[in-house]
């Protein structure tokens, strides 16, 4: 019998300029050390400027379109059977799918050096929406895990 107790999620809170979960997501991940308001500026500077050169007249048009392109739909997870452990590619739930988009986000365009986090943060967001960059690279790396594994499928449960 498991230990673990059901999960009860949480209503999710609102950015305050959007009134859109997402961002409020993308804004707790990109702050450091609790500070909220740092994080708000950087994150709606970004959203901003990435829309800067593209014809989106809603600024989270470019941010929604850059997170649903990057969001993973397989991935592998480990399993252990009979003294050999398997990758066995598994779906991404869908909280887990935004959850992943957001963390990719937020560490490559950090990743970036020479850049402010601001000026990163919409170049990445800019290339994600446009359908390339690293956020792409990483999730079609999934992607290919999880196809070359597929003999395996037949382990999960």
């Amino acid at each position: 019998m498991s230990r673990r107790h059901r999960v009860l999620h949480k209503e999710a809170k609102r950015d305050a300029r959007y009134a859109s979960p997402l961002v409020a997501r993308l804004i707790n991940t990109v702050m450091r050390c609790g500070k909220k308001s740092v994080a708000e500026c950087i994150v709606y500077t970004a959203i901003e400027q990435s829309r800067e050169g593209s014809n989106a007249i809603d600024p989270l048009e470019t941010f929604n379109r850059a997170v649903d392109n990057i969001k993973p739909r397989l991935e592998v997870k480990s399993r252990r059977m009979g003294g050999a452990t398997y990758q066995v590619p598994v779906e991404v739930n869908p909280d887990r799918q935004i959850a992943l988009a957001i963390r990719w986000i937020v560490m490559l365009a950090s990743k970036r050096k020479g850049l402010p986090m601001v000026k990163a943060l919409a170049h990445e967001l800019k290339d994600a929406a446009a359908g390339q960059g690293s956020a792409i690279k990483r999730r079609d790396d999934m992607h290919k895990m999880a196809q070359a594994n597929r003999a395996f499928a037949h382990f999960r449960w």
